[in-house]
């Protein structure tokens, strides 16, 4: 096994300051770094445990399989604010079968973002 001393998701955005500005203001992510000048500027921003890295350019949008995975607090106030800074919301919050409160937004990209919140029962909470 490879002994991993890091990580993060590199995204290439087909607008990078549209992007930043979605993750940056709309999201509100805080920024862990910046590097670079004019547009191959990077950013990085937090993701809770790991970061998300928004640098250079693509012509396409990422592969339509990628999503993210974020956890809240309370998914029902990020949805509340994510809708008040026009985030397109794909679904609004619901329990899920598996036990956790999901909502659906899209980046500009249409990068499908999954923000969820873990009830305090349930067993994501709790290690064995």
């Amino acid at each position: 096994m490879v002994h991993v001393l890091g990580s993060r998701i590199l995204l290439r955005p087909t607008d990078p300051e549209r992007s930043r500005a979605f993750y940056g203001d709309t999201l509100g992510l805080a920024v862990h770094r910046e590097f670079g000048t004019g547009p191959d500027r990077g950013t990085v921003y937090f993701l809770g445990g790991g970061f998300l890295e928004l640098s250079g350019r693509a012509e396409e949008p990422p592969a339509p399989g990628l999503r993210l995975w974020l956890q809240v607090e309370d998914v029902q106030a990020a949805y509340e604010e994510l809708r008040g800074r026009g985030a397109e919301v794909l679904r609004p919050p619901r329990l899920e079968p598996w036990g956790l409160i999901e909502m659906w937004v899209a980046d500009p990209d249409g990068v499908h973002i999954a923000v969820v919140e873990v009830p305090s029962d349930h067993p994501l909470r709790f290690r064995p």
